[in-house]
């Protein structure tokens, strides 16, 4: 005789689910509730801070003794052009939701550097426009005639050190000389201002003149002891006047891969972080 098996009531409760079967289905909608509400936050800058921004692009310009009047005006109008080129607009302005932000300085001896554009982000024409009129208008101050490339780079890093959201930071230097003041730059691997940093170069020599003195003993300089960081690279110009194709050249190898990781993507081609200290402040 087999013992009888209990058979619940018609009215009575139902059997009891698996451990957790109830709790299951809730939290899930729950969790699908809570990622509705913020998913769309997350594309979003968070409360108080600003817009994403794709590239800090800080500009330094060679004004040591070297550079006469004449060719301070092709430098500094010859970036304004090289901004204005039709290829490098569209750069700049193709991911506007995250901009690049673009800083101008001169610089020479060792306390010798001036800001000229501060801090832009070229979020539109007008912006960018406000930049080169802003180069266009420009006048040389008074400085030591010396060449302190080591001190430039390291107002660079400090310029950019302000930057610290940005997906990528890029210092230029334009150079037509060696370092002859201040600290050297084969001596900076180790400066803290320079971590987490590109520094690219735009070598102004001629190409007829024998190394050292020539552009190939220049642009060697500049690649062994001044470019660093993910992808660097120099540009050359034969001279001044060769100046602003130069730049056009460079900005373009600059822009385009940050071009196309924004676009893309959303998110950065290249992300870098640093812990330089905060900029040391430039004449304005």
């Amino acid at each position: 005789m087999h013992p009888r098996r209990h058979q619940p009531h018609a009215h009575g409760p139902t059997a009891r689910p698996a451990p957790g079967a109830t709790g299951r289905p809730r939290r899930l909608a729950r969790g699908l509730r809570a990622a509705a509400l913020i998913l769309p936050l997350l594309a979003l800058p968070a409360l108080g801070q600003e817009a994403p921004c794709r590239q800090a692009l800080a500009l330094g310009l060679d004004v040591s003794g070297s550079v006469d009047g004449a060719e301070y005006r092709l430098q500094l109008d010859g970036l304004a052009n090289a901004l204005s080129h039709p290829d490098v607009v569209d750069a700049l302005l193709a991911a506007a939701g995250a901009p690049v932000s673009l800083a101008v300085y001169e610089w020479s001896g060792p306390t010798s550097q001036a800001l000229i554009v501060d801090w832009t982000a070229i979020t539109d024409a007008t912006a960018l426009l406000s930049v080169t009129e802003r180069l266009r208008s420009n006048t040389r101050t008074p400085a030591d005639p010396s060449t302190a490339l080591g001190t430039a780079l390291i107002v660079g890093g400090q310029l950019l050190a302000r930057q610290q959201a940005c997906w990528k930071r890029t210092l230029d230097i334009s150079g037509d000389g060696e370092s002859n003041t201040g600290r050297r730059p084969q001596d900076l691997d180790d400066a803290p201002e320079l971590a987490g940093i590109t520094v690219n170069a735009l070598v102004i020599a001629p190409d007829m003149i024998a190394p050292p003195a020539g552009a190939q003993g220049l642009l060697g300089y500049f690649e062994t002891y001044v470019i660093r960081g993910p992808g660097a690279f120099a540009e050359h110009a034969e001279d001044f006047a060769a100046y602003e194709a130069a730049m056009v050249r460079k900005l373009l190898k600059e822009l385009q891969g940050m071009v196309v990781g924004a676009a893309e993507t959303g998110a950065p081609a290249l992300q870098t972080a640093a812990d330089a200290p905060a900029a040391a402040g430039l004449v304005d």
